[in-house]
């Protein structure tokens, strides 16, 4: 009778929970069975049950694939950058916010590193392409004028890195900024309050409660961002992408569209996400571990 007494008290919360549940199950879940392709020679008129099944042919046919090195390298370089440039910077930004005293101050700077997330890539890109276009770039056209050489961001391979870099942290630094400031929000006012009774300054205050305080969710992002690190982001890569770009910018998001896509090898295709799927949860599970070997909370 308690267990059907707390099922009827817990109805609500349960249709409440429903749409998201639903979500993961329809878009999650179900399509894990398309895995089943990376097994088959998928033929789109035989169906996916009746294609011939050829085991790890496809696995065999990438690690043996002439450009493989080429992707995986570009690939782990750029998630490498994304990891260690782009990962803090959310992280700094929250403890400025934080720090701001000047609410009103804080709250326009907070609205200002918010804006860039709701501008699609393809609209950053633009304005790139119209800033720096070697010819018709509005930079290069004034640095042309006033004797200057033309900066080549858009077409030399060294700058692909530093620029794609550059526009994930303008991009997306101040919506990551959110969940560490929710973090912050959780500590204890009384602790700075108790601080300062001792004379701790605003940078002890930081080092001894701010840091602390973030330290257990930036483990757990940490963690969960090394599951993605096989994943660049295809859409900003493609539209930065060039020819003359192509042997630093290549990695195995744009292969898998051109493959894929525009040559129709679903089967192989197929195999390359699930051997980025397989290396991204080797990343979380190594994390974990260590992780919780020195006494933090893990994913699980």
């Amino acid at each position: 009778m308690d267990v059907q007494k707390a099922f009827k008290q817990g109805i609500p919360l349960y249709v409440m929970i429903l749409p998201g549940l639903l979500y993961f199950l329809i878009f999650r879940y179900a399509p894990m069975g398309g895995i089943l392709l990376a097994f088959k020679d998928f033929d789109p008129f035989d169906g996916v049950w009746a294609s011939p099944w050829v085991g790890f042919k496809h696995f065999q046919t990438l690690f043996m694939e002439p450009d493989f090195w080429r992707l995986f390298s570009n690939t782990l370089i750029l998630s490498a950058l994304n990891l260690f440039l782009y990962f803090p910077a959310p992280i700094i930004v929250a403890i400025l916010l934080n720090e701001a005293r000047v609410k009103w101050f804080a709250r326009t700077v907070q609205t200002i590193v918010y804006i860039p997330h709701f501008v699609s890539w393809v609209v950053v890109v633009g304005i790139t392409i119209v800033l720096f276009a070697s010819q018709d770039g509005g930079i290069n056209k004034l640095l042309a004028e006033n004797g200057y050489a033309r900066l080549e961001l858009l077409t030399h391979p060294d700058y692909f890195r530093g620029l794609y870099v550059f526009q994930t942290v303008w991009k997306e630094m101040g919506w990551g900024a959110i969940i560490f400031l929710a973090a912050l929000a959780s500590v204890d006012p009384t602790l700075y309050e108790a601080a300062v009774m001792d004379g701790a300054g605003r940078w002890r205050q930081m080092w001894h409660i701010t840091l602390p305080a973030l330290r257990t969710i930036v483990v757990l992002m940490f963690i969960l961002r090394l599951g993605q690190v096989m994943e660049t982001g295809f859409e900003h890569i493609y539209l930065m992408q060039n020819s003359l770009n192509l042997a630093v910018s290549d990695v195995f998001d744009t292969y898998v569209y051109r493959q894929g896509v525009l040559q129709g090898e679903y089967s192989f295709t197929t195999a390359i996400g699930l051997f980025k799927s397989a290396v991204g949860l080797l990343f979380v599970m190594a994390a974990n571990k260590l992780a919780t070997k020195f006494g933090e909370e893990g994913v699980y």
